[in-house]
C-alpha cells in the first residue's frame, strides 16, 4: 500500500483507509469488525477514522487493535457526546476526549477533529460565526499541550461554509464527505483550495455517496420521482464508461479519488473482509489514466452542482416519501 504525507503533520497515511461506521455493532458483529480492522492493517491501511456518534465504533475499534501489533494513526471527533450535548462546555469537551480515549484503549490521539463545525444548527459550536471562535478552540489547544491530541481537524459535509473555518488557520487536516467523487464535485471549487493553501492533510469521505456510486441501479434507467433527468442522464453515462473499461463502480470511484494528488487518502467504509480486499485490490492498481479521467470530467460537467431538491443522500433502493424521509 502506498503512502501519502497528511499535510504539513509529518505523518504518511495509506492512500486507503478505514472509516469506523460500519465495525459498530449497529452494522457488524465484534468478531467481524475484527476480522476488518485486522485485515486492512495486514493490508497496509494505516489509518482508521471514527467518531463519538458513530454508535459504538470507538469501543468496537479498541477491541480490534488491542491484538494489533502495527503502527495505526487514529483519528476521532468531538460531537454528539454526551447527551444533551452543550459544545461550549469544556468539560464536557474534555470528558469526551477521555472517554474516546478509555473505548479506543490509547493514551493519546493523533487526530482530533471537531465534527459538522460547517453545518447550522448541527452543532453550535461558536461564540461568533463570522472570526469562528469558541471554547472548544481553547479546549483543543491545551489537549494539544498536555500531549493527549497531536494535531486537529475539521470533519465537514459543505462545500462553501467549510472553507472559512479552513483558512483560520488552526487546524492540520480535513476530512471532507459527499463532496468529492464521481459525479459530486463541489469541494473542487472552495475546499481543497483551501486546504492546500493552508498545507492540511486532505482526507475524502464517502466516495460511494452513501452507496449511490456503489453498484448500478435499476432507477436509473426505470426513472424516480427524486431523481432528475440531467442526473439520471448523467449516471446512464457513467454506467456506459464503466462496462466499457470493464470496471466495477467502487473501484472507478476510489481510483478517481487517488488520482488527485492533493488528496492525502480515502475512506472505505467496508463491513467485511472481502470488501477490504477488493478495495485494497483497487487502489493499489493506481490513478486513473488520464483519458479516463477527462471523460469523468466531461460526465460530471454534466451537473456541476446539486440540482434543486436532490435529496442529500440518493434513496437507491430504499422508499423515498420526502426530502426528510427515506425508508
Amino acid at each position: 500500500m502506498r503512502t501519502r504525507p497528511l499535510g504539513r503533520t509529518g505523518l504518511d497515511i495509506s492512500e486507503l483507509s478505514l472509516g469506523g461506521l460500519f465495525v459498530a455493532s449497529f452494522a457488524a458483529e465484534q468478531a467481524e469488525a475484527n476480522r476488518v480492522v485486522q485485515r486492512a492493517v495486514e493490508l497496509g491501511v494505516n489509518y482508521i477514522d471514527t467518531a463519538p456518534n458513530y454508535g459504538n465504533s470507538e469501543e468496537a475499534l479498541g477491541k480490534a487493535l488491542a491484538s494489533v501489533h502495527e503502527p495505526v494513526v487514529l483519528s476521532t471527533k468531538l460531537g454528539g457526546r454526551p447527551q444533551p450535548f452543550d459544545p461550549k462546555d469544556p468539560e464536557q469537551l474534555r470528558g469526551s476526549v477521555k472517554e474516546s480515549l478509555r473505548l479506543l484503549g490509547r493514551e493519546s490521539i493523533e487526530i482530533l477533529m471537531i465534527h459538522e463545525p460547517d453545518r447550522p444548527g448541527q452543532y453550535d459550536w461558536w461564540s461568533d460565526r463570522i472570526g469562528f471562535s469558541g471554547p472548544v478552540l481553547d479546549v483543543l489547544q491545551d489537549l494539544k499541550n498536555e500531549g493527549l491530541v497531536r494535531f486537529t481537524g475539521l470533519g465537514g459535509t459543505t462545500a462553501y461554509q467549510l472553507p472559512h473555518l479552513i483558512k483560520t488557520g488552526f487546524f492540520d487536516v480535513v476530512l471532507t464527505a459527499f463532496n468529492y467523487s464521481l459525479l459530486w464535485r463541489e469541494a473542487e471549487h472552495a475546499v481543497l483550495p483551501a486546504a492546500v493553501e493552508q498545507g492540511m492533510g486532505i482526507i475524502i469521505g464517502s466516495p460511494l455517496q452513501q452507496g449511490a456510486l456503489a453498484v448500478q441501479h435499476p432507477e436509473v434507467d426505470t426513472g424516480a420521482w427524486w431523481l432528475s433527468s440531467p442526473r439520471q442522464k448523467q449516471f446512464q453515462k457513467l454506467y456506459r464508461l464503466a462496462e466499457d473499461l470493464n470496471m466495477p463502480l467502487p473501484e472507478l470511484a476510489l481510483r478517481f479519488v487517488i488520482s488527485n494528488p492533493q488528496i492525502s487518502t480515502v475512506l472505505m467504509g467496508s463491513r467485511r473482509e472481502e470488501e477490504v480486499e477488493s478495495n485494497v485490490a483497487a487502489v493499489e492498481r493506481g490513478p486513473l489514466s488520464a483519458s479516463v479521467l477527462e471523460e469523468l470530467d466531461r460526465i460530471a460537467a454534466l451537473v456541476p452542482f446539486r440540482p434543486f431538491e436532490e435529496p442529500f443522500g440518493l434513496p437507491f433502493g430504499r422508499e423515498f416519501h420526502g426530502p426528510w424521509e427515506a425508508r
